[in-house]
């Protein structure tokens, strides 16, 4: 009953959803229209079933004094501080832009620069790798090489001082070989997906079922 009654579900919500697309008809978007209404609902509880067990598994973390349990208590406390400054303190140092609720102000002045910080970081790792692939050690590397060059120089300013045949060679790049490219990946993400979707609609991926799908 555990494992029989999700796949049924799964599968009955995923050929729903599925055919409605091949069906033009006022009915089948009733259908959609009408399951797609419920989708926030069950988003809702799955919502809580995931504060749960995220709180679960740090809870169990810091009890246990494991390595880094720190951090699990900055995961819960602003996970349950912050919708009390949002519910209950919408106002706590008044209102409005010049002065802002309690909610904003932490949202503005600490999850804003975090933000900020985790995108600075990635920018450098970004270039650590873009440095270790643009070595041209064959004569593929070495077109990949200028190639992301006059691309990049295409996209700042000191590019037109090079001539405006850079900024349109690089233009050429990014709508005919890159878009290809990009199109290409889509297509088999897509189909990736595709599968992915059929296999846990027909029962044969069940790691979503966790024990229950052993």
């Amino acid at each position: 009953m555990k494992r029989n009654v999700p796949l049924m579900i799964a599968m009955l919500g995923g050929l729903i959803m599925m055919i409605q697309y091949f069906i033009p008809h006022q009915a089948s978007q009733d259908v959609f229209d009408y399951y797609t209404e419920w989708a926030p609902l069950v988003g809702s509880f799955a919502l809580i079933l995931g504060v749960g067990s995220i709180t679960r598994v740090h809870v169990h973390k810091i009890r246990a004094k494991a390595p880094n349990w720190p951090f699990s208590l900055a995961v819960l406390i602003p996970l349950y501080l912050i919708p009390l400054f949002a519910f209950f303190l919408p106002a706590s140092i008044g209102g409005g832009t010049e002065n802002p609720s309690l909610f904003d102000f932490m949202y503005s002045r600490v999850q804003i620069p975090i933000q900020a910080t985790m995108f600075s970081m990635l920018a450098f790792y970004i270039a650590s790798a873009a440095f270790r692939a643009f070595r041209a050690k064959s004569a593929l590397a070495t077109v990949l090489l200028v190639t992301a060059v006059i691309v990049m120089l295409a996209q700042v300013p000191i590019g037109d001082l090079l001539g405006r045949w850079l900024p349109d060679t690089g233009l050429w790049i990014l709508r005919f070989p890159n878009l290809a490219a990009k199109r290409a990946i889509e297509l088999g993400v897509g189909f990736g997906m595709l599968a992915t979707c059929l296999k846990i609609i027909f029962g044969v991926e069940r790691g979503w079922l966790g024990g229950a799908g052993e």
